[in-house]
């Protein structure tokens, strides 16, 4: 019963939250009463137009396509790299100061230049998010990798091993729960940078709608693109967070809270 409580108020702590900040959004439009700050009540009905005529859908779809590719490429780059440079010092040395230039680089701000190399289509923007969502699945990886008991190396190799199954097979599971930790850091740094990128670079997408409703001065359309780019990374947040509970059963956060629950 405890634990159904507990689980209970997790669910319903967010909402609580969220009912809290639209309620001081109402009552700070309502005093400031300036046409750059709608309140709720004329933005949420602007919203349901917007959903109910079906016109963001096709933005909303180019978005998620090139959000999807651009981290499947990335997870299919990052955690090879990752796991690699934890359990070879060697490679980790030649990468790590790589990573290390590059990580604090504003993203969005090579945009124009990968643009000036290979145009403004979706090949661009799809490569500015591989390279964004790359670097924080590389170094999840990593610290998975450099975790992994000596002991399980030393078994494996002992029953005949090779360097490349001993990767997938002992490496890859018990580094599971940091990399899928990294991946969900990289789905909500992707969201971001794939908004950005087309706001940037405006052909399709939300960040397209969005930026064109701003240009045209109108205001309620633009808080409502909004509202729909932060239910997208929450719902894509509160997604992978279920799929990653239960592909890391096993893993010492999930114990512990049924340990807990349970005493």
């Amino acid at each position: 019963m405890r634990a159904r409580s507990d689980r209970f108020g997790s669910a319903l702590a967010p909402l609580v939250v969220v009912a809290v900040l639209l309620a001081l959004w109402q009552a700070a439009a309502l005093a400031i009463r300036s046409s750059y700050l709608p309140p709720m009540t004329e933005i949420l009905p602007v919203l349901g137009r917007l959903l109910w005529s079906g016109d963001l859908y096709p933005d909303l779809a180019s978005t998620l396509a090139r959000l999807f590719v651009g981290l499947g490429i990335g997870l299919v780059l990052g955690i090879p790299l990752g796991l690699v440079s934890g359990r070879s010092p060697a490679f980790a040395n030649f990468i790590t100061p790589i990573l290390a230039a590059f990580y604090p680089v504003p993203k969005a701000a090579l945009m124009p230049i990968v643009m000036l190399w290979f145009g403004a289509g979706d090949f661009s923007k799809i490569l500015i998010i591989v390279l964004t969502v790359s670097l924080p699945l590389v170094y999840h990886a990593q610290q998975g990798a450099r975790a992994v008991d000596d002991k399980m190396i030393w078994s494996a190799q002992a029953v005949g091993c090779g360097s490349l199954r001993r990767l997938f097979r002992v490496v890859l599971p018990s580094a599971l729960p940091e990399i899928l930790i990294g991946t969900r850091v990289a789905i909500v740094i992707g969201v971001i940078v794939t908004i950005t990128s087309e706001m940037i670079v405006r052909q399709t997408g939300l960040g397209n709608y969005l930026f064109t409703a701003l240009d045209m001065g109108q205001f309620t359309l633009t808080y409502a693109v909004i509202l729909v780019v932060a239910a997208l990374g929450f719902l894509l947040d509160w997604a992978f967070e279920i799929v990653r509970r239960r592909l890391t059963v096993w893993a010492p956060d999930r114990l512990d809270a049924d340990v807990a629950a349970t005493s």
